[in-house]
């Protein structure tokens, strides 16, 4: 069962009441259930057009159809508006759909994905950035990648070394150093390889 604050409901109806569509519910889904990428969609139905397994939950003047398979990972989820002199800010709190977090005795590359995506890119993408796994070597260093507004930026360094690599060293401290591997001057993706010290070339 998901839950819509009255703020929320109230919210629907007055997006509905401006669209000439009679019957004209929401549809919610979730795309990459289970995964670190998992996301919520949540988008206009208009009557007849929800599919024929979708769980429907009924509200004082809409329907909220939800998509059978995503319906698991909807438990518990909440959906709400709070209004503000901007215009305010719908949220859906989905705290199921991203699955669980992998235990110590997971593989080293799963544990460091899931907190790329799960807090590390969240925040980097506010500035419209994003980092990738590139690899991780024999002596346990984490290889990385920075990827749109964080290449070439000139704080990608401090970036790395007050916010990754602290967060990737508290959470997984088997991990024995945090690399950037982005070519930020040309913006293309440099060769990685170890030298006989250890440190990165390119």
């Amino acid at each position: 069962m998901i839950e819509i604050t009255p703020s929320a409901q109230d919210y629907f109806n007055k997006l509905i009441g401006q669209q000439d569509d009679e019957g004209l519910g929401l549809r919610i889904s979730v795309s990459h259930p289970g995964t670190p990428g998992a996301a919520c969609d949540l988008q206009f139905c208009p009557k007849g057009q929800n599919m024929p397994d979708d769980r429907v939950q009924e509200f004082k003047g809409f329907n909220l159809y939800v998509a059978e398979g995503s319906a698991k990972w909807l438990e518990k989820a909440e959906i709400d508006f709070e209004d503000d002199p901007t215009g305010g800010q719908l949220t859906i709190k989905a705290p199921g759909i991203k699955g669980n977090e992998p235990g110590q005795d997971a593989a080293l590359e799963d544990r460091v994905a899931w907190l790329l995506e799960t807090e590390i890119n969240p925040a980097l993408a506010s500035h419209g950035g994003r980092v990738a796994l590139v690899e991780i070597t024999e002596n346990k260093e984490v290889i990385l990648q920075f990827g749109g507004g964080c290449q070439g930026c000139g704080m990608a360094d401090v970036t790395m070394k007050q916010g990754i690599e602290q967060t990737l060293s508290r959470h997984i401290p088997e991990i024995t150093a945090v690399k950037d591997v982005t070519d930020h001057n040309s913006g293309t993706n440099p060769y990685y390889a170890s030298d006989s010290d250890g440190q990165s070339a390119v």
